[in-house]
């Protein structure tokens, strides 16, 4: 097992874009407000600026931020830190 203070902020946000996908509520709600397609967000993917968009629309709304971090096994806290790196 990989100690949490050395899991990769990407490794991280894509974690959580994968949760965020997996849920259909979740995923449209992504989509809509980003106004991203699913053809940008596939192909923008591995970019810092977009997981970092990911993981903030994700503290934008407590609920998705708490049941993300709860979906894979992450505190939210470290979702939020992994943002702030990934806005660097």
């Amino acid at each position: 097992m990989i100690p949490r203070d050395t899991i990769e902020p990407e490794s991280l946000a894509l974690r959580a874009l994968a949760a965020t996908l997996a849920d259909e509520r979740r995923a449209e709600r992504l989509l809509t407000l980003t106004g991203l397609t699913p053809d940008e967000l596939r192909a923008r993917a591995g970019e810092p600026s977009m997981l970092a968009a990911c993981l903030a629309f994700l503290e934008a709304h407590e609920p998705d931020l708490l049941a993300v971090a709860d979906a894979i096994g992450e505190r939210p806290e470290a979702l939020v830190a992994a943002r702030e790196t990934l806005e660097r």
